[in-house]
């Protein structure tokens, strides 16, 4: 017997951490094309892994808890660590930059630090979905990073800028008490979309 769950509730999440650690080596190698692809793909997981979870309506209290940490330790990495080395390896490494990747890694383990306490409390005493996320969700680097990287060829020596900038930004939201409505399914499907389009572009697909 293994510690841990391992059934299908809980599979997606495994998936989108395999993707991000076989991302980050991409990053390693500079080859950012598939290590953006990756993250996108990894959002994508993250998705509706929870979704898939809540198709299982006999979960027991330690397997919901077992979900919310382990979706959260999992994003640590696929959103948190992984997106700051690839801004690293596309050059933000000087002092500064370090700082800002520091500053975005901190504010996201907070985040979802605060995320673990407030959903297991509110599982407690409510069944009903969420509708609204406190703070920008961690998740939402996996749609901002491919957009920035696409504009890599046009913002010329403003690149790295326009990253330290944007790094610092989202990192700020993660932990700014403010109401973001969580997307429902034609949102979902529309940023899906969008995400595509971006990769196709990146690829030189369209």
């Amino acid at each position: 017997m293994f510690l841990g769950i391992y059934d299908y509730t809980v599979v997606l999440t495994y998936i989108s951490l395999g993707i991000s650690v076989f991302g980050i080596t991409r990053a390693l190698e500079g080859n950012f094309r598939i290590a953006i692809f990756c993250l996108a793909l990894s959002g994508l997981c993250d998705m509706f892994d929870g979704k898939i979870a809540r198709t299982k309506k006999n979960r027991t209290d330690d397997e919901k808890n077992f979900g919310i940490q382990i979706d959260s330790l999992c994003d640590v990495v696929c959103f948190g660590i992984f997106p700051a080395m690839i801004c690293y390896c596309l050059g933000v490494n000087t002092p500064a930059g370090i700082g800002a990747l520091i500053f975005y890694s901190v504010a996201s383990v907070i985040r979802l630090a605060y995320f673990n306490v407030s959903e297991a409390k509110r599982q407690n005493e409510t069944s009903e979905n969420r509708q609204y996320y406190q703070g920008l969700p961690i998740t939402s680097m996996a749609i901002i990073l491919p957009f920035l990287y696409l504009m890599r060829r046009y913002c010329g020596l403003y690149f790295l800028i326009v990253i330290h900038i944007a790094v610092i930004i989202v990192g700020l939201l993660f932990i700014l008490d403010i109401k973001v409505k969580k997307p429902q399914n034609p949102v979902r499907i529309l940023l899906v979309a969008v995400v595509a389009l971006a990769l196709a572009k990146m690829f030189r697909l369209i």
